[in-house]
């Protein structure tokens, strides 16, 4: 009797996940396995936030595991090592996993696979997480893309998408004796204080849930999603990052729910926007995929000189905690340190504010991001923060800086997202609920109340493009 290994790690379901359903089909007996092995990403082992999701989706993975008659096992300390360990153990035949893309661990599962191989074991990984393997999309020169809309267009002239593949009504059994597992909290994934209860109030993580917030949102929100997505007070985006993230839901589930059957065709408008978006989150790992280095440096050479503020400690931290003076800035910044989230139009205001107004390094925002944020995915951060900062794959110039009081006016013109996560602003006049220090009288909120603004606008932006300037002597484009 053959026995395989599936070695779980961001594909944390049990649909549409190739690698358990192929090890289910060719063996007698499973090994159902996920290793705690943090260490071996650095510097991007995962942040706080992250680790209070990981705890709670094993959990959920567990249970629905246990509910087909198997086990989750559980172990810590190098991958390779606890690999090796239970195909000794277990007489394994096979292990099989469903590919990452990150640097550091298609490092280490390239060396894992010639170890395993080398010692007569086989080895097989497969697609599951992406709808496209970054190597599959190329430009005409066989190159990577660095902009996001030919690499779509190149994706939309690709095969149709598959259909998901369903969830296993049984599962082989483990070997007999089965392997010992660590108890989930023996990972020591849960924080110590008891900071996340806003992200536990906000979010249910697992299969379940995953499933049921995309026909939520599809059933809701998707017809006005061109127009909701950018409203930050209204559910007009799908939250699903966290889900894609982690894998308990599969792209192809999200695509085939949505209901575009295939890259050509394009029915519905919205479903056509909201796709778009899966390619945005396709465009970040095959740019993070070709340039490594990018989480630490720019992808345009020229801006590793550029002169940020050397000290910006205090207003670091007053960005950080929500007391910038600039109330779609603060109400984001609270949001996030609440929920572990934040929307997509409040990320980029904020982030424009922190690397252009503030001049502070892009690295800082997006390690702040890193560890507070639920759905931290090392290929999004990344090529968010180098948007925004003008330096990344087809990047916002440098010189587009978002005002935020016109942003929140535009985006917020009620103040209903501010008033949510600002209450000391709760009663101000929404003529001023955007620009708290222009109001007079009894209006004005107090500075022990609310801070005045830690710049201003106009002479911090002159800064910036000031800042830019300095650059212009170099090459317009050195990138790797």
């Amino acid at each position: 009797m053959s026995t395989a290994i599936v070695w779980f790690r961001r594909d944390l379901r049990l649909a549409d996940n190739p690698a358990l359903d192929a090890a289910r089909r060719r063996h007698d007996r499973l090994v159902l396995l996920y290793i705690d092995s943090a260490a071996e990403l650095a510097p991007w082992s995962p942040g706080a936030a992250s680790r209070w999701w990981l705890h709670q989706s094993l959990q959920r993975l567990a249970e629905d595991i246990a509910d087909l008659g198997q086990a989750l096992v559980l172990k810590h300390g190098a991958a390779l090592e606890c690999l090796r360990e239970l195909i000794s153990g277990c007489a394994a035949d096979a292990v099989y996993w469903n590919r990452l893309y990150d640097p550091a661990i298609t490092k280490r599962d390239r060396q894992i696979k010639d170890e395993l191989r080398a010692q007569g074991c086989e080895v097989e990984s497969f697609r599951a997480n992406l709808l496209f393997e970054p190597w599959e999309i190329r430009t005409g020169e066989s190159g990577p893309y660095r902009v996001f809309t030919p690499f779509w267009r190149a994706c939309q002239r690709e095969a149709e998408i598959p259909e998901p593949l369903p969830a296993p009504s049984k599962l082989p059994p483990p070997p007999d004796p089965g392997p010992d597992s660590l108890r989930l909290q023996a990972l020591g994934l849960m924080p110590a204080l008891h900071w996340y209860q806003g992200i536990a109030d906000a979010w249910r993580p697992g299969e379940q849930a995953a499933q049921s917030r995309l026909a939520e949102f599809c059933d809701n929100a998707l017809a006005d999603y061109r127009k909701g997505r950018d409203i930050p007070s209204a559910p007009g985006t799908s939250r699903l990052s966290p889900y894609l993230h982690f894998g308990e839901i599969s792209p192809r589930s999200v695509w085939h729910r949505v209901g575009q059957q295939s890259l050509v065709e394009r029915h519905h408008p919205a479903a056509e926007a909201f796709l778009r978006e899966l390619g945005w989150r396709e465009f970040a790992h095959h740019v993070l995929f070709h340039f490594p280095d990018t989480p630490a440096e720019p992808l345009n050479a020229k801006y590793r000189d550029f002169p940020w503020r050397d000290r910006h400690d205090e207003l670091l931290a007053a960005w950080q905690r929500g007391r910038t003076g600039f109330p779609i800035i603060d109400a984001g910044m609270r949001e996030l340190w609440e929920t572990g989230w934040m929307h997509n139009r409040v990320r980029m205001i904020v982030a424009s504010l922190l690397v252009k107004n503030l001049r502070i390094p892009w690295t800082k925002g997006a390690a702040w991001f890193w560890d507070t944020l639920v759905d931290a995915d090392l290929a999004n951060n990344t090529l968010g923060w180098q948007w925004s900062a003008g330096c990344g794959a087809d990047a916002a110039p440098y010189f587009r800086i978002f005002n935020p009081v016109r942003q929140g006016e535009k985006f917020d013109p009620d103040g209903d997202y501010v008033r949510r996560w600002l209450p000391e602003l709760a009663e101000l006049p929404t003529r001023w609920i955007h620009k708290p220090w222009q109001a007079r009288g009894a209006s004005a909120p107090p500075p022990n109340v609310y801070p005045a603004p830690v710049v201003d606008l106009a002479e911090s932006r002159k800064d910036a493009l000031e800042a830019l300037k300095s650059l212009k002597n170099r090459p317009p484009d050195q990138t790797r």
